[in-house]
Formats: C-alpha cells, structure tokens, sequence
C-alpha cells in the first residue's frame, strides 16, 4: 500500500468511526437516509475514488481505492458508496456528467428497454431492489437491445418510486419506473452487474472483518464455569474456523478488485468465483459466529445483528448467490473434462 493510500485509510476509518456507529446503523435499519454521514463521505471525496486526479479523484491505484470500500463494510457503511464510486468511473470514461450526489445503478436485464425515437432516445421500463430511490440523485440504467449495449444517466425527476421495500437489513430496497427521452446516453462495452458483484463482494470481506472481531472480543469477555469461553479449545476451534472464512473473504476481495481491471468476458468467471466465496463465507462464519454469541447474538439490540443481517443481504444482492453458483456451474460444463483444469487456473 503506497503512503498515499495509507492516509486514505486512516482518513476513511476515521470517518466512519465518527458517523456510522451503533445509533446510525440502527436508523438506517429502518429506513433512515444518514444525511450526515452522506455528507462526510461526499466531502472526503470517496464517490471519485475510482477517477483519475485529472478527474477530481485520488489518482490511486484503482485496488488501492477499492480498499475503502472495505473499510465501509468493517463499519457496516448502508449508504451506497460503492455504486456511486462505480457510476462516476463509468459515467467519467463514458464522456457523461458525474453522478449528482449518491448514485444507484441498475444491469441490464433488469427491465429497461432503450429505443430510438426519431433521432432521440427513450428509455422505458421497470427496476426492483433500487437502493434509496427517494434520496439519491442519479441513476445509472445498462440497457442490452439490438442496437448495442449502453449506458444511461438519469437525473432525479426522470424516474418515480412506484413501491416502498427493504432488504432484511432494513436498509431501503424500491421499485421504480421510468419512461420517457434521454439525452445522456453513452454506448458501453462493460457489465455493470459484474463490476457492482464485484463491489459486493469487497463490502461483503469488510463486513466478515468486524464479525470476527466482534466474535472474538465476546468470547475473551464472556466468563462460564470460572473461565473466559477464550480459553475451551472447542471455542478456539471455532473462531480459527471464522478467522479461515474471513480470509477466503478477504482473498475473494483481491480477486473481485483485479477482476475490475480485466476484459469483461476475462473478468466474468473471475467475478463470479470471488462473489459464490465470499457468499459462502457468510454462511460459514455467521453460523459459527452466532453459535459462540449464543441467544444474546440474535436479538435486535445486540450490534452483531446489524453486521449479519446486512451480510445475508449484500449477499443475495445483484441477482443473488445462486446466479453466481449457476455461472460458474454452466461455465464448467461447457469446458468439459479437457477444458475444466484450464478453465480453473485462468480464472
């Protein structure tokens, strides 16, 4: 990590130490928009993270500034950093305006159809789980027709909230809808659903960073049969068991991060694989995490809950764990027996 990168680090940690603790995570479980935490966020800079310093951003490497978006996860962070950081990267390279504060983005393939309409464009359609309809400024809607893939910018007023949801974290998940002539249209030769898995899974290694430390500080303070529970070696095997899923994690995370720097079609396997991991670390470690917690763990005034219903919904975000599972799944079948060993270690 350059120095550079380092100062960012303890800057991001002392951000979200301020205006992300145990009061804030629980407003946003309910619905609640962290205005001040926005505003910090946005006046260090994080949502251009990903530019160039020509571009207002850190001029960092790009794993580097990925970094602290899983700083964000650590504290649990409900505010879409991430999408916004991978909007202004692809609205930036597109030639399109920046993203008017927090951004939302939406794949193709979920229920947007572009079209011309004499020399103009119209973007009509539908988009579920879109994170903070009502607050966020811009929306960034991938579209996939017969005349190419694009990229769409929409400002706030293009778009209406037709109904009001939440994941299981409590954190705001809408559907909306749209249709009407755009003017901020760019063709695109990415995939936002695998640079936004990516993101996820960075979020995701940050989250299980902060269970395990939970984990581990409950386990040396709670006291039974005279002995800190530290001390049972089946309690020991159990956190060496969450520490191991953790670093599965946190090795997704590098893979997911250099996966952004690839061709799509090099990066999707690799993507993929980064996100069914740490999918499946969240399983592993909250399970065993919870079961050294005990009762108190499950209760919605016990702060590891916050950590791991925020968890099992970034996990079954961007189309779910099972997406991935199935990819990788097809991807192995059509390599067949010759083509699975390459398949793997190109990856």
């Amino acid at each position: 990590m350059s120095e550079t990168a380092s100062l960012l680090a303890d800057a991001a940690t002392r951000l979200f130490e301020e205006h992300l603790d145990e009061d804030a995570i629980r407003r946003a479980a309910k619905g609640a928009w962290l205005v001040d935490a926005w505003t910090a966020i946005e006046a260090m800079g994080l949502p251009l993270a990903l530019l160039s310093e020509d571009r207002g951003g850190f001029g960092v490497d790009p794993s580097e500034a990925l970094a602290l978006l899983r700083v964000a996860g650590f504290y649990g962070c409900p505010l879409p950093v991430g999408e916004t950081m991978l909007a202004n990267r692809v609205l930036a390279n597109a030639g399109l305006p920046l993203s008017d504060g927090a951004a939302a983005i939406v794949p193709a393939g979920a229920g947007a159809a572009l079209s011309r309409e004499g020399n103009r464009w119209r973007l009509a359609g539908t988009a579920a789980r879109v994170p903070w309809s009502e607050t966020i400024g811009t929306l960034l809607v991938e579209t996939a027709g017969p005349e190419g893939r694009h990229v769409v910018r929409l400002a706030k007023g293009q778009w209406r909230t037709t109904e009001t949801a939440a994941n299981v974290a409590g954190h705001r998940r809408d559907t909306i809808a749209f249709d009407g002539v755009v003017d901020a249209v760019s063709p695109f030769n990415r995939d936002l659903l695998l640079g936004s898995a990516a993101l996820g899974t960075i979020l995701i290694a940050g989250a299980l960073d902060r269970v395990l430390e939970l984990t581990v500080d409950h386990v040396n303070e709670r006291v039974q049969f005279g002995r800190a529970l530290a001390k049972f070696q089946a309690v020991q095997h159990e956190c060496a068991e969450i520490a191991g899923e953790v670093a599965a994690a946190g090795a997704a995370a590098d893979i997911a991060a250099d996966g952004l720097g690839r061709p799509a079609d090099a990066a999707r396997l690799a993507i993929a694989s980064a996100k069914l991991r740490a999918g499946e670390a969240v399983g592993r470690a909250v399970g065993f995490a919870h079961q050294l917690h005990g009762a108190i763990g499950f209760t919605a005034e016990h702060r590891l809950h916050l950590f791991t219903t925020a968890l099992w919904a970034w996990r079954e975000e961007h189309r779910g764990h099972g997406y991935w599972a199935k990819l990788i799944g097809d991807a192995a079948l059509a390599a067949g027996p010759d083509g699975f060993w390459p398949l793997v270690t190109e990856a």
